[in-house]
């Protein structure tokens, strides 16, 4: 009885450590990802292996697993405008690497490639292609700016065995100082169009006030030219239809009573 515990333990200890032995002899890639192997007697292998289980050699070989999906980053520089303006800029990257590559990425760069590699050559890059346009230009021709941004920094990252699938200016600000000589040009400018519109509104005035005058020195001859035709006739045409006007007006008035002259019209007193 002693001897057949015996023999199931060896069974089992030789089952753990075959099991423990199969279990380090498979890793996983899981989807989205790439595994470079390094051997410790050839080094990092060429080959790279793709999603799944697969084996190796345990204690000799080493998978490193890379993310090959593309990844956000956001990069802010500080740099100076053609007219010596400064400009924060904040870079906002989609990027991924490239597979077939991930063997000298990982020889030469290192698994961190993304923080050696981005932060460098985009503040390279911003600050090369900044430095064209001045300050206007950049707000005005902010598509411009992006697309040689993008341009040059793909053709950069390139040479790093990396891919960017986008590339855009999310943030963009300037200096205390412009931003001030901006609001002052913007305060001048509001003041410049209060000033025309006071001087058109004058202009406006004066030419009102000269057809005015005009109508009136017109109305004047031609009453002079009446007087001279019609002699003091006209005259009494006015004086009667202004006292017409005015019998009009006082008859619609309830406070005001006509009494002809004479004295026909007393009313009978009491004695």
């Amino acid at each position: 009885m002693a001897k057949l515990f015996e023999s199931i333990g060896k069974l089992g200890l030789a089952l753990a450590i075959g099991g423990g032995v199969v279990n380090s002899a498979l890793f996983n890639v899981d989807a989205g990802h790439r595994a470079v192997i390094f051997d410790r007697f050839r080094g990092v292998q060429d080959a790279v292996v793709g999603e799944g289980t697969h084996f190796l050699i345990p204690w000799v070989q080493k998978p490193i697993v890379f993310d090959c999906r593309s990844r956000p980053r956001n990069v802010p520089v500080i740099t100076g405008s053609k007219d010596l303006q400064n400009v924060n800029i904040t870079l906002r990257i989609l990027f991924r690497p490239v597979t077939t590559q991930l063997p000298r990425i990982f020889t030469s760069i290192g698994e961190d490639y993304d923080e050696r590699v981005l932060p460098s050559i985009t503040t390279e890059v911003l600050k090369a292609v900044v430095a064209r346009f001045d300050a206007g230009e950049l707000i005005t021709q902010r598509e411009l700016v992006s697309r040689q941004v993008s341009e040059d920094l793909t053709e950069r990252a390139s040479t790093f065995g990396l891919i960017l699938d986008d590339v855009s200016l999310t943030h963009l600000t300037f200096g205390k100082e412009f931003t001030e000589a901006v609001e002052m040009k913007q305060v001048a400018q509001q003041e410049a169009e209060r000033a025309r519109f006071v001087v058109e509104k004058a202009e406006q005035q004066k030419q009102a006030a000269i057809i005015s005058a005009e109508g009136d020195s017109q109305a004047a001859l031609l009453i002079a030219n009446s007087l001279m035709e019609a002699g003091d006739g006209l005259v009494e045409l006015r004086k009667l239809e202004a006292a017409e006007d005015i019998a009009f007006q006082l008859s619609r008035s309830r406070n005001v009573t006509y009494l002809p002259s004479g004295q026909g019209t007393l009313l009978q007193l009491p004695q």
